[in-house]
């Protein structure tokens, strides 16, 4: 399964919700907001860590590149484009967009 979470791990609870519910073997891509998960240097880089250990995580290349994250990107955490994006729902032919 291919978990997509758009939102700001700082402003709501769905990566907190997603990484309760997602299981070992799963995927997890963060797109818009929640690229801001996938970098070094907050409270949520240990949690990402930690789920890189038992799924896959990736990361749109794009929304961190219009921040200015891609440098602080967290070790373990694969950037796809967009064309990447549609390879992983190729990929995972179940998915769930965590709103």
């Amino acid at each position: 399964m291919l978990h997509i979470v758009n939102k700001s791990p700082f402003q709501t609870s769905t990566l907190q919700s997603c990484l309760r519910m997602a299981q070992a073997g799963h995927a997890l891509l963060l797109t818009e907001d929640a690229v801001y998960a996938a970098t070094t240097g907050t409270e949520w880089e240990a949690r990402v860590r930690q789920a890189c250990a038992s799924m896959k995580v990736y990361a749109l290349q794009p929304d961190l590149d219009a921040r200015g994250l891609t440098a602080r990107l967290i070790d373990g955490v694969t950037l796809v484009d967009y064309g990447g994006f549609v390879d992983l729902t190729v990929e995972h032919p179940t998915s769930h967009a965590w709103l």
